[in-house]
């Protein structure tokens, strides 16, 4: 299932990404190449004896320009889109080296010298997690994961014949959302410089400029469910399904911009074996399988506007936990929308909800907004 999963990952990035942007009437395409060398931050303890070297990488890219022709081009300053491929060599014999695929979005700032690009999609590491052949490595418990980077560079394009060069500062995610443990994940911090070159003429360059006329909008209900498969900080206990039920009220500040409240029913298999396990592994600190596994909270969130697809960070607090050993009470996620129909009232999601840095659930979902 985890296989199936991760893939239905790079399906859902991929048709989202390039569902939110349709062809321009004028083509311009480029490509850039990267190369990077940077450090694995030690994020958590666990990983300390993971990091033995710098790891070194590159990072080729196709990418489309847009022009106006859609009003969210417009509001966000002509970005550009397009897909990735990373390769990175991790410097270390237990971690192995990581491939990438991406869907990616770049941001231009500072009359368009400052690019600040975001990607999401799936990495493949050579060496995950065994238990008899690679035990070392508690980072990656599954050879397929959920891949993130960040990237932002000075960019100057057509510094002679169509070339341009680029530098600046990238940063790569990779974790499985603790599909199946371990899952401490690895965060490489590094330094990139590369090339770009345009593959179409670039002699005239025509942005579309239109004033569009403001959003105004009721506050939304929400209703979604939130469900997936995950296993508990026990190595080997096993996955379980976990379903989430949520009411929410959204309310959208302007096109780019809206703001949730809402409260969520946890129902999370995984926690009732850790809570069972727990009571039968450590009967000294007076643990009970008769803890309620469900959880409840209540959550605040910001959510970012491009077309149809949406961004979103959220931050809840759990105002009924009955068991305690797992987690705290602070919660946080951070995750992708993409809405359907012509008033926008259907919508698919995926997120990753953890307790600080510690994933705990790698969530897919669907939603109505009334």
């Amino acid at each position: 299932m985890p296989f199936f999963q991760h893939w239905i990952i790079c399906g859902l990035t991929f048709f989202i990404i390039s569902s939110v942007y349709g062809q321009e009437n004028q083509k311009q395409t480029y490509v850039d190449a990267d190369f990077y060398h940077g450090t694995v931050l030690e994020h958590s303890l666990k990983i300390g004896h993971l990091i033995t070297d710098h790891p070194v990488g590159f990072l080729i890219r196709y990418n489309y320009k847009t022009f106006g022709k859609k009003e969210w081009q417009r509001r966000h300053n002509y970005p550009d889109w397009g897909f990735s491929f990373t390769y990175q060599d991790m410097k270390n014999p237990w971690l192995g080296e990581i491939y990438g695929i991406f869907s990616h979005i770049n941001w231009y700032f500072f009359q368009r010298n400052v690019q600040l690009s975001v990607g999401q999609g799936v990495g493949y590491t050579t060496n995950p997690y065994d238990k008899e052949t690679n035990f070392r490595n508690n980072a990656y418990g599954t050879q397929l994961m959920s891949a993130t980077y960040l990237k932002l560079n000075y960019h100057k394009p057509n510094i002679w014949n169509k070339i341009g060069l680029q530098a600046g500062v990238s940063f790569f995610h990779f974790s499985n959302g603790a599909v199946k443990l371990p899952n401490t994940s690895t965060n490489t911090f590094a330094f990139n410089v590369g090339v770009n070159y345009q593959l179409d003429d670039t002699s005239e360059l025509n942005y579309i400029k239109v004033d569009d006329e403001p959003l105004t909008e009721p506050i939304k209900f929400n209703l979604a469910l939130r469900f997936g498969l995950n296993e508990s900080t026990v190595v080997g206990l096993g996955q379980y399904p976990f379903f989430i039920v949520v009411a929410q009220l959204d309310k959208r500040l302007s096109r780019s911009s809206s703001v949730v409240v809402g409260s969520e029913l946890f129902v999370s298999y995984f926690l009732r074996e850790l809570i069972n396990y727990n009571a039968r592994a450590i009967p000294e600190e007076s643990n009970s399988n008769d803890h309620d596994f469900k959880r409840a909270g209540i959550f605040v969130g910001y959510q970012f506007r491009i077309n149809k697809l949406a961004p979103f960070v959220n931050l809840g607090y759990y105002y009924y936990r009955p068991y305690t050993r797992f987690g705290n009470k602070i919660y946080n996620r951070i995750g992708i929308k993409r809405y359907f129909g012509q008033k926008e009232e259907i919508y698919g999601l995926l997120s990753v909800k953890s307790h600080a840095a510690k994933a705990e659930a790698l969530e897919f979902g669907i939603g109505y907004r009334f």
